[in-house]
């Protein structure tokens, strides 16, 4: 049986795609059926669909098409930065936010295997990693730093722009580590205003977030770099493997569709785009939704100061709480008896009883097991959000 978008929140997980974008990214795809590295006029036809894409997304980003690079979504994207100190002659240290996505933080582990230390930045009870809990980590010997721009659990928006800001600072006339910044779950969420900073080298993007099919990925590079994995030296040599022109597209057109205070964007809607007056209504939803919650006996928002915080430190598009005696599992699977779809967690990690994230901000066990993620996207209703609240009501009733 289908499920009800307007009761689908998962988002973080993966967003509902469009179904009229990939429609329309598969015709132009299929227009241009050929390699895009072959030299002949169907390559040559292909190539130019493969750079238009490419320059679209760089226009929405604010970029240039050359820093823009094509992957299979956000777990490659971040590791090609973070695997490529492996061509580095000395064996330094790498740190991770202790809040990352599996995708760093346990690739970043395995190189521990090859003498490179992995250290973790702490987070503080928030869920936020601060600028000076960054310097406190790195030293002259720490190659590769990164810290994600959103987390994927909590929605905390990390302070990129002063944790770049005092990396730059710090090595002024020395090395400074590459700083790369996972914006997985910040894109189509929360402004991208940031890959400008200079003290920024990399950022990776999925497209199957933001509406588009899975699959597809970016990796935003500020200049080129010796990388790591080798093979048919496509991308510019960043990332070989015959390109996904279809995936490219659609990336492009959900891009302009969903980027929050993207250029092309605004242009498109008269000079404020759709998804930025989408983004201040979700603010007001999610506000409502958490002062529920916070009505239901023995359910506490994660982090606890949530409420009190300015609602500009976290993004709207994600809450995570705990029911008290109610293992997340039993919740999960209570709404999803009401046709409603929540998570305990990243779904990268769906299969693992730890909770690493909450585990890392000093959240209790017992709470960790209690506590649910709700996250939402561009087919959330207001309607949908009130219907998810009454249920949980009735779950929480039926355990008191």
């Amino acid at each position: 049986m289908p499920v009800n978008p307007e009761l689908y929140f998962d988002w973080a997980a993966t967003a509902i795609p469009d179904q009229d974008i990939l429609e329309a990214a598969l015709k132009e795809s299929l227009e241009s059926w050929a390699n895009p590295s072959s030299v002949h006029a169907a390559g040559k036809e292909a190539r130019a669909a493969l750079e238009k894409a490419r320059s679209d997304c760089a226009a929405v980003l604010g970029v240039g098409a050359k820093q823009i690079i094509f992957t299979s979504g956000g777990t490659e994207s971040d590791h090609i930065p973070l695997l490529a100190i492996l061509n580095r002659p000395e064996k330094g240290n790498v740190a991770v936010s202790s809040i990352e996505h599996p995708a760093l933080r346990e690739m970043a582990e395995e190189l521990k295997k090859v003498g490179i230390e992995c250290r973790l930045i702490p987070s503080d009870k928030n869920g936020f990693v601060t600028p000076e809990a960054v310097l406190q980590t790195v030293d002259a010997k720490t190659l590769f730093v990164s810290v994600m721009a959103v987390n994927n659990e909590t929605g905390a928006i990390q302070p990129i722009q002063k944790i770049a800001a005092a990396l730059e600072e710090a090595y002024k006339g020395k090395r400074k580590p590459r700083f790369h910044v996972d914006c997985v779950q910040a894109l189509g969420k929360v402004p991208i205003d940031f890959l400008n900073e200079p003290g920024i080298d990399s950022a990776a993007f999925s497209a199957h977030k933001i509406c588009g099919p899975r699959g597809i990925g970016i990796l935003y590079l500020k200049k080129e770099e010796e990388i790591f994995l080798r093979g048919g030296g496509q991308e510019g040599g960043v990332r070989s493997g015959t390109e996904n022109l279809f995936g490219a597209i659609a990336f492009a057109k959900c891009l302009e569709r969903h980027a929050i205070s993207a250029p092309v964007a605004e242009a498109k809607n008269g000079g404020k785009a759709k998804s930025a007056a989408r983004f201040e209504e979700q603010k007001e939803w999610t506000a409502s939704f958490i002062k529920g919650l916070l009505s239901i006996k023995g359910c506490e928002i994660i982090p606890k100061a949530r409420g009190l915080l300015s609602q500009e430190n976290f993004s709207p598009w994600v809450v995570q709480a705990s029911f008290n005696k109610i293992p997340g599992q039993v919740m999960l699977r209570a709404l999803d008896a009401k046709g409603i779809c929540v998570s305990t967690g990243s779904a990268c990690s769906s299969k693992k009883a730890s909770r690493p994230i909450l585990e890392a901000m000093g959240v209790p066990a017992a709470q960790r097991e209690t506590s649910v993620r709700f996250s939402f996207g561009p087919k959330t209703t207001q309607a949908g959000m009130q219907a998810l609240l009454d249920a949980i009501k009735e779950v929480c009733a039926a355990f008191n």
